[in-house]
């Protein structure tokens, strides 16, 4: 385990490393998800074209209960590890490229299960209605990838996130599929 913990380290001072000031105010961009808003604008106008008015209100309920539990879980295990964030560590801390620097704890990164939760959740319902809707994976890549340039999260977090954010987008899409499309569980 200790080596597994010193790779993560190790890959978070390069990874963040690799920055410099001329992309630094990109990522600080990227990773607040008020930005985000003209990109879920369209994305919901997609997904408005494509369902009633009726599946697309059980769809935000959906995504707002999603949302909710996967971000409660993502905050029950950071208070449950208590994994310091890399820009609270004193082990790395000195060694990393500080711009900000969040909470305390950091394990599993709520960002990148939230982003990969709802976009997993989307992607399972429209898949069949247009393949363009497999581009909107970029958005998890890109808005999770913001918090190891940032210095905010180990890239362990980040993939931790996703899976789990991965999961719970299947999760609820199986329950919509059941109680909402009223469609048995294959």
């Amino acid at each position: 385990m200790e080596e597994l913990i010193q790779i993560d380290h190790e890959l978070l001072i390069y990874l963040n490393q690799l920055g410099n000031v001329y992309f630094d105010g990109f990522w600080l961009f990227i990773t607040k998800q008020f930005n985000w808003l003209p990109y879920f604008a369209f994305i919901f106008y997609l997904i408005k074209r494509q369902l009633t008015w009726r599946e697309f209100s059980f769809l935000i309920l959906f995504l707002a209960l999603l949302i909710f539990a996967t971000d409660q879980i993502s905050n029950f295990s950071k208070n449950t590890t208590l994994r310091l964030r890399p820009c609270h560590d004193p082990l790395i801390q000195n060694q990393l490229r500080p711009l900000i620097c969040g909470g305390k704890y950091s394990f599993f990164s709520g960002h990148a299960s939230n982003s990969m939760a709802t976009t997993m959740f989307t992607f399972l319902l429209l898949k069949h209605k247009s393949k363009w809707f497999l581009i909107m994976f970029s958005f998890p890549l890109i808005f999770a990838y913001s918090r190891i340039y940032l210095g905010l999260h180990y890239p362990s977090d980040v993939i931790v996130g996703w899976l789990f954010g991965g999961l719970m987008g299947f999760l609820f899409y199986l329950v919509y599929k059941r109680v909402i499309l009223k469609k048995p569980l294959n």
